[in-house]
């Protein structure tokens, strides 16, 4: 709205439109006193840069009279109003441009200026659209900054607060941080609170036993679902406890004088506070204890009330146990809720006094970590950040499994392993299926042997181990045509248990054509001396009932894989790491050549124990033989006795587990290492290894090298670490295998 201000021309007013004369000079502004009896007048607020004394003209149809703008204008009555119109004086209108005002209700209406004996306009009254204030007799002047400041007619005000609602609203179309990890919905009631879809419900602790021991909230911090856990810890001032263990020790003594007079019988629980209060204060002067002020919350949650329900009673019952007694936060969920966010704010505020010694057991960083001594570093803990380290062969039993789908790691971490065991003087034998290990081999001077049907490398099935002092020869004869047996279903099929009497009987001639029966002493034969498949063959073939079995043999002595199993043993084991490698054998030959190594190194391992590794690589594919299973379990249950541990490995844990022999396999390891899993075999996982639903979804959202680590009872997430030089000779990323090879030429060549 315009603001509307009249100025007079300090001269006579003529009537008719007569000549106005010129206002003298300006006379310094006197901020007029108003009489006692008079109200002081609402403030004007002046266009003008400085204040200028605004007189009040009067009117009247003789000459008028000159007016002094310089002294006030006494209160006069208001003169009668003239039946005949008097002549209006000219004025001069100035119109100042304000901002409009920001809504009606806001606007304050400016103090009308009443000049005596003239009426306002009615059309200037229409249109400010403004109710007539009280008659203002004496204008007071305002200083001109209080003005609202204007630019070119526009309100810097207005705009500004036009800036200020565009900037609220771009501001609530941004998602922030906030707004992504917020849940749908929180409604809170007295004994639970949904945030979202789940459940929750807050606990604190009122009372501890007399005496607390060590990790004793080890069971709840390692419970097998989800939970949050705060401890608070408000130190208190050591003057003020010891005044008050004073005050309280005083007290104790006179109660104890007192029933000492009466002649009551002594009161064992008075001493007992007695003592531990004075110990308190001895401890506590020598500076050896400090006094707190401990909270502890746990917040639950649960999918659905009777879940909820179902995990708060397992914790109380754990803490019961250990006569720890909690109360859920009834009324106050929503606060207990807020302390148990990681914000560090104790909002809930329930404690108890504990000193330094009870309050160190609940010293809640006790998540297992399979830290020790002494042994191999297979990694680093997820929880806490310690050292995996440990000795496979101070456990119960020195076997592990390891269980991941392609690519996870799973090759990476066992060539790590045997890396770092042969430092402390391992022996490593692998059956390598997929030429792996090759460089591992080539980059410690191990011996890496490859197993086709056109190698040099040959291995003869009818080899007999040489006898150990506690063991009975004829049971070492016995187990090996066993083992035959179990061999040659592999290699013919199916087999009828007459056709087994037979081939028993087969195998028995066919050692006694080398003059080798169950009392010879088998050291004193050498590989040559042994037979081999062709002899078994020409046996067969002079048996009754055996032309099925001779035919079904031939193409393993005389047909496409003659060259593979009959030939003498031609390779030694005398070197720290052997690689045996099947990767060019047919899929048809590779469980016959896998048992045949197993039964060539479990000779071994028999005649020469040390401290050994064997490392079976792809073992799903012996599990889907029956025989085959059988005699690699065998090889778990026995080589405890001869300091070896056996490392399978594999990557199909369905046909893994549909053998009867693979759960005992894992059983009877005390080692498993669980990497990233497939979602199609995680229930399986799952079930196998009792996994909770953290657990299952840790390793479905695992990255390379990450997983469970199990070493007896303890488990732990682990996390694969290799330093520089060891990422370089265990790798088995494509990539880097071949620019080690490029670099290999590079130096063979000089460049």
């Amino acid at each position: 709205m315009d603001r509307i201000v009249f100025r007079d021309n300090k001269g006579p007013i003529l009537g008719g439109g007569g000549v106005v004369t010129p206002p003298p000079a300006p006379v310094e502004p006197v901020t007029p006193t108003p009489p006692a009896s008079t109200p002081r007048p609402e403030p004007i607020q002046p266009v003008a840069t400085e204040p200028v004394a605004i007189p009040v003209p009067q009117v009247s149809t003789s000459a008028p009279e000159p007016v002094v703008s310089a002294q006030p204008i006494p209160p006069a009555p208001t003169p009668a109003p003239v039946e005949t119109p008097a002549p209006i004086p000219e004025l001069v209108i100035e119109v100042a441009p304000v901002a409009p005002p920001a809504s009606q209700e806001s606007f304050q209406a400016m103090p009308e200026i009443v000049l005596p004996g003239v009426k306002p306009a009615p059309a200037m009254v229409e249109e400010t659209k403004v109710a007539t204030p009280p008659v203002v007799e004496e204008p007071t002047i305002v200083p001109p900054q209080s003005l609202p400041k204007t630019t070119a007619g526009i309100s810097l005000t207005g705009k500004r607060e036009s800036n200020k609602e565009a900037e609220a609203l771009y501001q609530q179309g941004i998602a922030t941080l906030r707004d992504l990890i917020a849940p749908p919905a929180i409604k809170v009631s007295s004994n639970t609170m949904q945030i979202g879809e789940v459940l929750s419900r807050t606990y604190f602790v009122v009372a501890y036993p007399r005496y607390l021991s060590t990790n004793w909230f080890s069971p709840i911090i390692n419970i097998d679902f989800s939970m949050d856990i705060a401890l608070f810890i408000h130190p208190i001032d050591t003057a003020e406890i010891m005044k008050n263990l004073r005050k309280s020790a005083t007290q104790v003594q006179s109660q104890i004088h007192i029933e000492n007079e009466e002649g009551k019988i002594r009161d064992p629980m008075l001493e007992t506070a007695l003592q531990d209060i004075e110990g308190l204060r001895d401890k506590l002067m020598q500076g050896t204890e400090k006094f707190f002020r401990a909270g502890l919350y746990m917040t639950i949650y649960g999918s659905d009330e009777n879940d909820l329900n179902d995990k708060c009673r397992s914790v109380e019952s754990i803490l019961e146990a250990q006569l720890v007694y909690t109360k859920s936060a009834i009324l106050r969920m929503d606060q207990g809720f807020a302390s148990t966010r990681p914000l560090a704010n104790d909002v809930l505020d329930v404690a108890n006094n504990l000193n330094t010694e009870p309050l160190s057991t609940t010293f809640p960083f006790v998540s297992s970590d399979l830290s020790s001594n002494q042994g191999v570093l297979y990694g680093i803990n997820r929880h806490n950040n310690s050292l995996i380290l440990f000795d496979r062969f101070k456990m119960e039993n020195a076997n592990m499994v390891v269980f991941a789908k392609s690519g996870a790691g799973k090759s990476y971490t066992v060539k790590l392993e045997v890396l770092r065991s042969m430092m402390f003087g391992a022996s490593v034998i692998i059956l390598d299926p997929e030429n792996e290990y090759k460089h591992l081999c080539e980059a410690v001077g191990g011996t890496f042997l490859k197993v086709s049907l056109n190698s040099d490398v040959h291995l003869n099935p009818f080899d007999l181990p040489r006898k150990v002092e506690d063991e009975d020869t004829a049971g070492v004869f016995r187990n090996t045509i066993a083992n035959l047996v179990g061999l040659l279903h592999l290699m013919l099929g199916s087999v009828t248990p007459e056709e087994d009497s037979i081939l028993d009987r087969a195998i028995r001639e066919t050692y006694a054509i080398r003059d080798i029966t169950e009392a010879s002493d088998f050291s004193q034969f050498d590989s040559a001396s042994f037979p081999t498949m062709s002899d078994l063959y020409a046996v067969l073939q002079n048996m009754e009932g055996a032309e099925s079995l001779s035919a079904r043999l031939e193409r393993y002595t005389e047909g496409i894989f003659g060259g593979f199993l009959d030939k003498q043993t031609n390779i030694e084991m005398n070197n720290q790491l052997v690689a045996f490698n099947i990767r060019d054998l047919e899929e048809e030959l590779r469980p016959i050549a896998m048992y045949i190594i197993l039964q060539f190194i479990w000779n071994e391992i028999r005649m020469h124990m040390k401290k050994r590794v064997i490392v079976v690589d792809e073992a799903w594919v012996m599990m889907q033989h029956e025989d085959a299973a059988s005699f690699l379990f065998g090889i778990a249950k026995r080589c405890r006795k001869y300091f070896t541990g056996l490392t399978t490995i594999t990557q199909d844990i369905g046909d893994f587990m549909s053998s009867r022999y693979g759960k005992p396999i894992i059983t009877n390891s005390s080692l498993q290492l669980l990497l990233r899993q497939s979602p199609s075999s995680i229930d399986l996982i799952a079930e196998t290894f009792f996994l909770t639903d953290h657990e299952k979804f840790l390793l479905l959202e695992s990255n390379v090298g990450e997983g469970i680590f199990f070493a007896g009872t303890k488990h732990a997430a682990i996390k694969i670490i290799a330093s520089y030089s060891e990422d370089q000779i265990i790798t088995s990323d494509p990539r880097q295998l071949l620019e080690i090879e490029e670099a290999k030429r590079d130096f063979d060549s000089g460049n």
